[in-house]
C-alpha cells in the first residue's frame, strides 16, 4: 500500500495559471496571486474558481492569477520564474495562500523579492509545519500516534523530501535534530539551520503578513501553526505561541520586528479548515487586497 501511495504522489511538477481575462494596468488596483491548498486546483468552480470570481466581482478590474502547482519542491522556483515574467506584476502584487499555499507563498516572499509582494494573506497555512494527519489529531488517538511515528521513519529520507510535498513541512518535535538536518523546505525557510539575512530582509519588505486560524480545525495539527505557533520541543502535547518561540525571541525571520511595526495580523474564523462565509471573507480579507 505504501508503494502504491508513493507512486500516486510522486507526480511530475506542473504549473498552470488561470488569469483574469481583462486587466487595465492603470485602474489603480493591485494584482493578486492565489495559491491553492492540497487536493485542490486553480480553477475548481466550487473552491478556488469561486473565490477568484468573487474577488473579481468585488474589486472591479483586478488582475488575479490562480496557480496550480505539482507535487515537487521545485514548485516555489517555478512560481518565482512565472511571476517574474509577468509584466502585469512589475509594480507589485498581493498574495493569498490557502492551507499549504500559505507557507509556499511565504517562501516566494523570502526567496524572490522581485516583483515585490505587498501583502501576504495566509488562510489556514502551516508555518511551523504539521505533526498530525487530516482528521486524525495524534494526541487523542493511539492509532494516530502509531501512524505518525511510522511516517517519521520515512518523512526525512532524501527521496520523500524531494518528491512528496507534505513531507516538506512535516515537523517532528520529538526529533528536532532530524528535522533540522533533513527538512529541505520548512527548516530552510524558517531559518532552523542558519540565519539567511536575505530571507529576513525580504520578509520584512511585506506591508502586512496576515494569518488566519480556524477555530474548529480538524485537518491541521496542531492548529497553532496557522498563527506560526507549534508544539513545544521534545514532546507532542503542549503548544506555544509564535511570541513564545525561539524563532520569535531570536528574531531569526524578522517576525518580532514586524510585530512591533504592526505588520502582523492574526485573524480567526469559526468553522473547520478553509470553511468561511462570503460575508466573513469580504469583511476580514478583502480590505487587504485594495
Amino acid at each position: 500500500m505504501t508503494a502504491a501511495l508513493l507512486c500516486f504522489l510522486l507526480a511530475a511538477p506542473l504549473l498552470l495559471v488561470a488569469g483574469s481575462p481583462v486587466h487595465n494596468s492603470n485602474n489603480g488596483t493591485v494584482p493578486l496571486v492565489l495559491w491553492h491548498g492540497m487536493g485542490d486546483s486553480c480553477c475548481n468552480p466550487l473552491s478556488m474558481g469561486a473565490i477568484k470570481k468573487m474577488i473579481e466581482e468585488k474589486i472591479s478590474g483586478i488582475y488575479v492569477i490562480s496557480l496550480m502547482v505539482g507535487k515537487n519542491v521545485v514548485q516555489v522556483s517555478m512560481v518565482c520564474s512565472q511571476l517574474a515574467q509577468d509584466p502585469k506584476l512589475k509594480g507589485g502584487y498581493n498574495a493569498m495562500g490557502f492551507s499549504q499555499g500559505g507557507q509556499f507563498l511565504r517562501a516566494v516572499a523570502q526567496r524572490c523579492p522581485s516583483p515585490p509582494m505587498k501583502n501576504l494573506i495566509s488562510v489556514g497555512g502551516q508555518h511551523q509545519g504539521v505533526y498530525g494527519l487530516p482528521k486524525c489529531p495524534g494526541e487523542s488517538s493511539h492509532i494516530c500516534d502509531m501512524i505518525r511515528k511510522a511516517l517519521n521513519n520515512g518523512a526525512y529520507t532524501d527521496l520523500v523530501q524531494k518528491h512528496l510535498v507534505q513531507a516538506q513541512y512535516w515537523h517532528d518535535p520529538l526529533n528536532e535534530d532530524l528535522y533540522m538536518k533533513h527538512s529541505l523546505f520548512l527548516a530552510d525557510i524558517n531559518q532552523e539551520r542558519a540565519v539567511n539575512e536575505t530571507y529576513r530582509k525580504n520578509l520584512q519588505l511585506l506591508e502586512k503578513f496576515v494569518m488566519v486560524k480556524f477555530l474548529q480545525e480538524s485537518v491541521v495539527d496542531p492548529v497553532d501553526t496557522e498563527w506560526f505557533g507549534f508544539l513545544k520541543s521534545g514532546q507532542a502535547k503542549e503548544t506555544e505561541t509564535l511570541q513564545e518561540s525561539a524563532l520569535y525571541k531570536e528574531d531569526r525571520l524578522g517576525l518580532a520586528a514586524m510585530d512591533k511595526e504592526g505588520k502582523l495580523a492574526f485573524l480567526s474564523s469559526e468553522g473547520d479548515h478553509l470553511q468561511f462565509t462570503r460575508e466573513w471573507f469580504t469583511a476580514n480579507l478583502l480590505p487587504y487586497l485594495h
